[in-house]
């Protein structure tokens, strides 16, 4: 028997969800046949088999998310009885009921069992989950080999209202000889710890172990998310848990760029077979400045900040259902016409669902222009791991006062800002911006190569 595993599709890629099998058990399976489509990261590829045999056994389901090297599948090779293998299936990383968190733990290679309490071993992941829904794990019955606790027997457990450890119940005296953290999760470390000590210890607050599901009343339409979906989900909530967001706004009279625009796209689309959109001008002028501030072109990692050589600029395409976020790879070392270039590859292939795993990795700052379907302003949520995304909104003709105190009509548009604010500040993001504005204000006749 052959074991498909879930491959390393991309660097830094830990974890895949599977989206679609695309062969069943019984099928017959030619080498290089794609039997799965699997996501990573908002991309869709396919898996193929390295082997010929019969498909005999799928181990992970649809919509299931497991870290890279698990297996997946089996396959009986040629020769080969096709009886069904007896290889255990693989712990899903993702539930609909798991926490964010978890999420992102598993996504780490498996490592050995750890022990509970009492000696009894659990993986990390189940072990994980018994802290924390704070349960008692003798009151859990496994169904794993030897009678050993699995993840889906503490999901079952908490979905079935099981009751928490003793220790959830303590009296506030015994709570109060409880240690404070040393590290809250706020930052406010001294102060904080300070402060418990000194304060009276508050009453215990209960966690509710089981979180109560939407009822669709009747006439509701439901929609079961699809595997993009449930990824974009996953990876923003994840952006949003562990990157503090704030956000800047700055507006930028366009007005030059708009008429050079206008004068020469006719042209340019005949010429070079792209059509000539403010996008490109828009990164052009937000690379220049990722140079002059390169703090920003940067990510937060274990409480160091490391600033990229490299200028990748991630743009959103969206599609009906999905939205993609390929990436231009040095970004600065293009033209408006290269630029261009780039932006028409991307986009097509986002649409036709022929995108890589490598057209998707290694952004370092991300150009979201949400003024193409008429956003005037938005607060976009960061593509962790990089710090920073600036969203590009609609041009607005409306009356300007001048220099002269007069009023004119001009073309105008917000650009605004999210920004880790582990990493960045308002001071140095509020001169990027600044010196983004000033570059594409600048724009009366731009050289296009």
């Amino acid at each position: 028997m052959a074991t498909i595993l879930m491959p390393q599709l991309g660097e830094s890629v830990t974890e895949g969800t599977i989206a679609k099998w695309l062969k069943q058990p019984g099928d017959t399976i030619n080498k290089y046949d794609s039997i799965a489509e699997v996501i990573t990261d908002k991309v869709n590829a396919e898996v193929p088999s390295e082997f010929v045999g019969t498909l005999t056994e799928i181990l992970v389901p649809e919509g299931a998310t497991v870290s890279v090297g698990t297996p997946i599948a089996v396959i009986a090779e040629e020769g080969e009885a096709s009886a069904p293998a007896t290889a255990p299936k693989a712990e899903v990383a993702s539930t609909p009921t798991a926490p964010a968190a978890a999420v992102s733990a598993t996504a780490q290679v498996p490592s050995a069992p750890q022990r509970g309490e009492g000696g009894a071993r659990f993986s990390p992941a189940v072990l994980r989950l018994i802290q924390e829904h704070n349960l008692d794990a003798s009151q859990i019955s496994g169904t794993g080999a030897g009678g050993r606790i699995t993840r889906k027997d503490v999901l079952a457990f908490v979905e079935g209202g099981g009751a928490t450890a003793p220790q959830a119940t303590k009296t506030e005296a015994e709570l109060s000889t409880v240690a404070a953290p040393t590290k809250p999760a706020t930052g406010l470390t001294e102060i904080g710890a300070q402060g418990a000590a000194a304060a009276p210890v508050a009453a215990p607050v209960s966690t509710p172990s089981v979180k109560p599901s939407y009822q669709a009343a009747e006439g509701d339409t439901v929609i079961e998310a699809s595997g993009v979906r449930k990824t974009i989900a996953r990876r923003m909530l994840e952006s949003k848990h562990n990157a503090p967001h704030a956000w800047t706004m700055m507006e930028a009279d366009v007005t030059s760029l708009s008429k050079f625009r206008d004068k020469s796209k006719d042209a340019f689309k005949a010429k070079e077979g792209v059509s000539l959109t403010f996008l490109p001008f828009f990164i052009k002028a937000v690379v220049e400045s990722l140079k002059e501030f390169p703090i920003i072109n940067s990510t937060w990692q274990d409480d160091k900040i490391i600033i990229k050589k490299d200028i990748n600029i991630s743009i959103a395409v969206a599609t009906e259902d999905a939205l993609f976020v390929p990436v231009i790879k040095n970004a600065d070392r293009l033209s408006i016409l290269g630029l261009s270039h780039a932006i028409n590859d991307l986009a097509k292939r986002a649409r036709a669902g022929k995108l890589t795993p490598d057209d998707m990795s290694g952004g370092t700052f991300t150009v979201n222009n949400t003024g193409s379907f008429g956003s005037i302003q938005s607060m976009p949520i960061i593509n962790a791991p990089q710090a920073a995304i600036l969203s590009m909104e609609a041009i607005v003709k409306r009356p300007v006062v001048t220099p002269d105190d007069s009023f004119a009509i001009r073309s105008m548009m917000n650009m605004c800002m999210s920004l880790d604010h582990r990493v960045l500040d308002g001071l140095v993001c509020g001169r990027f911006l600044q010196a983004v504005k000033k570059r594409i204000e600048s724009y009366v006749e731009p050289n296009l190569y």
